[in-house]
């Protein structure tokens, strides 16, 4: 089973720590690295330089923000499996790629599968964890979502279903795991473990006006997904997360 890893990068000379993640990967099948690059203008190009014999496909042209750059991503991976690793983040360790092959594998009747992570800082220490169960309708309705840096896909599913919006420039992902497991009601199955290390942060956490902001999104994704019961997402979505945060609940 071949697994297509699509890269986004701006600006973010740490993009080289993700994809020595990638091709660290002990997977005994295809592995495809796309890297799209919004046009950096700082020392990112010299960094991903060293590993131009390694990336499948690489791209660096402006775009209208990072899921503008995921969607070419995933318009030129070839692979069963899509995943996206932002420039910022890497993989928990040198079996991830493997055990998520794997799950798919085992469950030809899933189309997505998700996993944990972990947020950890540039020295390697964890400073909180996102651990998720099982999908279920009614945890949509409090706030539940998956993790999206550990959110992947069967390709056929974005070219069934379609990728990213671009009129949700903050919570963008949010809406395309709303559409396929709520709207779509596609199968998925949860990996329970660390698949990823996230850098903290964020463009949703970046200030108190976009995290409004992007909670505010996630209602309007209901709305246009003519869903009904999203109606309390904007208030118990950022409730939930100040859970995660101080008391590292499992959700």
């Amino acid at each position: 089973m071949k697994v297509s890893v699509v890269t986004p990068v701006l600006n973010e000379v740490r993009v080289g720590r993700a994809l020595d993640s990638v091709f660290g990967q002990r997977y005994d099948g295809e592995i495809e690295s796309v890297v799209i690059d919004g046009h950096s203008t700082d020392g990112t190009h010299e960094v991903l330089a060293r590993y131009q014999d390694r990336v499948s496909a690489y791209v660096s042209e402006p775009d209208a923000g990072i899921y503008d750059g995921m969607n070419k991503g995933i318009a030129r991976a070839t692979g069963d499996i899509v995943a996206i690793l932002n420039a910022d983040d890497r993989y928990a360790d040198d079996q991830v790629l493997r055990d998520v092959a794997d799950a798919f594998e085992r469950h030809p009747e899933v189309d997505v599968c998700y996993g944990n992570i972990a947020y950890t800082s540039d020295d390697g220490t964890v400073t909180r964890y996102w651990r998720v169960g099982r999908s279920r309708r009614l945890k949509w309705h409090f706030g539940w979502r998956p993790p999206h840096p550990a959110f992947f896909v069967r390709r056929s599913v974005y070219e069934r279903y379609g990728a990213f919006v671009l009129d949700m420039p903050i919570a963008a992902d949010y809406e395309l795991q709303l559409r396929l497991l709520v709207q779509h009601s596609l199968q998925s199955l949860h990996i329970d473990r660390v698949l990823v290390h996230m850098a903290p942060g964020g463009a949703t956490h970046r200030s108190a006006a976009t995290i409004v902001r992007s909670n505010l999104d996630c209602g309007r994704a209901w709305r246009q997904q003519r869903l009904r019961g999203g109606l309390l997402v904007p208030v118990l979505k950022p409730a939930i997360a100040l859970l995660q945060t101080f008391r590292r609940v499992k959700i």
